[in-house]
């Protein structure tokens, strides 16, 4: 049996680093492409591909009429090219130098092989990005529980699949397909249910929210480090049965501790503020939200009076209930959504969002493309160095959950000392001192969100600036600054949205942004093309452009600005209004207003 919200509750701080933990080893591992794939060609998938002289090609010589052909070695290189007329006038063409078979651990390896697996990475990733989307609008309607169990099943079968079809490549080498599309729905289904997991921590959701980014973007380096534990001699297919059993250990642990029920935002629900009013009439629990909601109630029933009868009522219910408690059950009803989706959908705020990351996107995957070819140039073509600072590059993917908590302490600045209707702080303050006003909640996380979009733009267009030195070593700032802002606008786009719109709707709007911004992204492809072609392989001029393009992301931050003096307006306005404050109990602090 699923347990409650409130032992979710209770054994929130587990599933908390459990789902960081998961995060790193099951949501986004294909990014760390590069490693798998040279697993999958050391294990033959799609080797049948290649032939023996698959890769080798010749060009013909013509020889001269009297020359035999047996004397003529067939292996022969010319090393130099010269343009020397013989006896009988034919020249000489040098033969093209014939390329060996290329093997990897036995098996033949060849371009026909990269292009069909690389294909398969394309249909994986896609569907990584593609899914996020409906997942958004089904974990919205159903909950995270039943979508985090489907995932985890999903991503152990993906490593049964890759471990079947390793057994025998040469025909089952098709499995990889089905297997990374299984793959990406399982990381992507681990990740966004995690995302819903901080609305347990209150005032902290937006650090913990970076945190699960954190993670999520940090399991690139999964492959990896898996990679260095087949090179150590685990084969292959035991190395991903034992991920499938990791995988199910998720399983077990969703299944006990995840509850049916969507968890609900710190606006929905106050966990922490349980109190008894045996003086008004009740003596069940209720929650800090629904304190102001009943004690106007009562307020209104006390100052009008009420015209029901209490026969009528209590039939109503089917059981007995006291006059005092009888108002309340009637008439205090679930608050309605603040805004519809649609509204959402077409909110400045929202739309700014997606400029901001589709800018930023296609600023951090153009550059993840197009790395070893920039680090080529750099390097006057040493592949060598160009291997060393392409792993410093993937080991430094561990600084997204290292940073990201940083930019979560931004968005979380101060909400501590905040009120949701700034309300008078009165502690430790006599009658005769004056009663200064708490900070206004919404305003604050406003304020927080400018700071961390202006952070983060100001990060990326240092990186910009970085791209366009040519200096090898300098690309090492430039690497750490890429993982920064990856990390960053995800943490802050997630805190924004956690912010300011229902909680209802966090995860279709998520899964919209990532939708968008993934295809948007897909422009890196021709970028790329115009890089290596009219601009042969200089980026300079592509860096330039997007440097240029990524001063969009400053509208975000510019708007939020406007936005926050409105709110500043709307609250002043509503402190002129004139308000009935009703005084429980003797207090001196206004509980409610009608």
């Amino acid at each position: 049996m699923a347990p409650t919200l409130a032992t979710a509750f209770a054994r929130r701080w587990w599933m908390a680093v459990t789902a960081i933990i998961e995060n790193l080893l099951f949501s986004a591992v294909l990014l760390g492409w590069g490693s798998l794939l040279i697993m999958l060609k050391s294990e033959g998938f799609y080797s049948n591909l290649c032939t023996e002289h698959g890769n080798s090609s010749a060009l013909n010589v013509s020889l001269p009429a009297g020359a035999s052909s047996a004397g003529a070695e067939d292996d022969y290189q010319y090393d130099d090219y010269q343009h020397e007329p013989h006896d009988n006038g034919v020249e000489v063409v040098p033969l093209k130098p014939a390329e060996d078979v290329l093997r990897m651990n036995g098996w033949l390896i060849c371009k026909e092989q990269d292009e069909m697996l690389n294909l398969a990475f394309t249909v994986g990733s896609c569907f990584l990005s593609a899914i996020a989307l409906p997942l958004g609008i089904v974990m919205d309607k159903y909950g995270p529980r039943k979508l985090r169990l489907t995932g985890s099943a999903c991503f152990g079968l993906s490593c049964l699949l890759i471990a079947y079809g390793a057994s025998n490549p040469n025909e089952l080498s098709v499995l990889i397909f089905v297997a990374l599309i299984f793959n990406g729905f399982g990381g992507m289904c681990m990740t966004f249910t995690s995302l819903t997991l901080p609305n347990m921590f209150g005032d902290l959701r937006s650090t913990f929210i970076s945190l699960m980014i954190g993670s999520y973007a940090s399991s690139a380096v999964t492959f990896p480090g898996v990679k260095v534990i087949y090179d150590l001699g685990v084969t292959f297919i035991t190395i991903l049965v034992v991920w499938a059993a990791c995988a199910g250990l998720v399983f077990l642990n969703c299944f006990l501790n995840w509850p049916l029920e969507a968890f609900p935002g710190p606006e929905d629900m106050d966990y922490t503020v349980k109190i008894k009013f045996s003086w008004l009439g009740f003596d069940h629990k209720i929650t800090g939200k629904q304190f102001y909601k009943q004690v106007t109630t009562v307020g209104k029933r006390l100052s009008a009076g009420n015209s029901l009868k209490q026969k009528e009522l209590a039939t109503s219910e089917g059981h007995k209930l006291c006059l005092s408690t009888m108002d309340l059950e009637v008439q205090c009803e679930p608050k309605e959504e603040s805004q519809s989706f649609m509204q959402s959908i077409f909110s400045p705020l929202f739309l700014l969002s997606l400029v901001t990351m589709c800018v930023t996107q296609l600023r951090l995957i153009f550059y993840m493309g197009a790395m070893n070819s920039i680090l080529e140039s750099m390097s006057d073509g040493d592949l060598s160095t160009v291997s060393l600072y392409s792993s410093i590059f993937g080991v430094m993917q561990l600084l997204c959950l290292l940073t990201t908590p940083v930019i979560g302490q931004i968005m979380d600045w101060k909400l501590k000392e905040c009120d949701d209707d700034g309300e008078f702080d009165t502690k430790d303050l006599s009658k005769d001192q004056p009663q200064p006003k708490r900070r206004d909640r919404q305003i604050q996380k406003i304020t927080n969100a400018t700071r961390a979009f202006f952070l983060t733009n100001l990060l990326l267009v240092g990186f910009g600036i970085t791209c366009l030195i040519p200096i090898l070593q300098l690309q090492l700032l430039s690497f750490v600054l890429h993982t920064m802002v990856r990390g960053f606008i995800h943490s802050a786009v997630g805190g924004l949205y956690a912010a300011v719109y229902p909680s209802c709707q966090f995860g279709t709007l998520t899964g919209m942004q990532s939708l968008i911004s993934a295809l948007f992204a897909l422009l890196q492809q021709p970028l790329f093309m115009a890089m290596m072609g009219p601009l042969q392989g200089d980026p300079l001029w592509v860096d330039v452009g997007l440097l240029v393009f990524s001063m969009l992301g400053f509208l975000l931050p510019l708007y939020l600005l406007c936005f926050r003096r409105n709110l500043h307006s709307k609250r002043k306005q509503k402190e002129n209004d004139a308000k009935i404050y009703i005084k429980i109990n003797g207090s001196d602090k206004p509980e409610a207003f009608v």
